[in-house]
């Protein structure tokens, strides 16, 4: 059977998207889609985004695009302007820093193509939206003013978050930007900032963020069945490393 999986962000931990790929039984037949945040945090970022490259030539896949990927670009691409180095450094940049020492200028202006063909949200037949971060625009992502909020923005899950179980849906006090699509899928904002470490929905959001970055799993999850599959901690498969904790 043809799956759809979604995968959470990954922060340069390429061993646990072997775990993952592996865990699910994931083949050629099945479509995935990535959440963003390739980058900044373990010691792999320039091979995970090489196996992601690879990975697009061998089956259908979809690269969504995270903040941390267009910090990446900028600095990959010279892009100083309005660019902080110190901050982006203390929030995983460092680890790619370092891991970029030994990468070819080719490499690199590979990646940096990559990085550039990455998609702002991909939004389904069946009325299924998946982006990184989330969008502000009461009409929905094609009327959004403000394209980093794509993959910046944090007020579509803090709604979701903060959200009444028990305001109706046609209620005017319901969050409108929650009724537009049938499922939205996100990444950007770990569910370990509430103690989880699965999957997590609130409202018609599922967060596939499980804190690879810090200290939690990264997650694969069939879009349909929402059965997931996870990696081990991200502290276990990189023990001599400290992520973005």
């Amino acid at each position: 059977m043809n799956r759809t999986l979604v995968i959470g962000d990954i922060h340069g931990g390429l061993r646990a998207v072997h775990q993952i790929m592996e865990r699910a039984g994931v083949t050629p037949k099945d479509t995935l889609i990535f959440l963003g945040d390739y980058v900044d945090g373990w010691s792999q970022s320039p091979q995970v985004l090489d196996f992601l490259m690879d990975l697009g030539t061998k089956q259908n896949c979809i690269f969504l695009r995270g903040n941390h990927d267009e910090l990446l670009l900028d600095w990959l691409s010279r892009n100083n302007e309005n660019f902080n180095e110190t901050t982006w450094f203390k929030h995983g940049g460092e680890a790619t820093i370092t891991a970029y020492s030994t990468v070819s200028e080719t490499t690199k202006n590979k990646h940096i193509n990559f990085l550039k063909s990455l998609q702002n949200y991909f939004h389904d037949e069946q009325n299924r939206l998946f982006i990184h971060a989330g969008f502000t625009n009461m009409h929905g992502v094609t009327y959004e003013y403000f394209p980093k909020l794509f993959y910046w923005d944090r007020t579509l899950w803090e709604t979701a978050l903060a959200l009444n179980e028990n305001i109706a849906k046609d209620s005017v006090f319901f969050p409108r930007r929650l009724s537009l699509y049938d499922e939205i899928f996100i990444g950007h904002t770990p569910v370990t900032k509430i103690n989880q470490t699965i999957p997590i929905k609130k409202a018609c959001i599922w967060n596939v963020d499980t804190g690879a970055a810090f200290k939690g799993p990264l997650t694969i999850m069939d879009i349909e069945t929402k059965e997931f599959w996870q990696s081990e901690p991200l502290p276990h498969l990189y023990p001599n490393e400290k992520g973005r904790n």
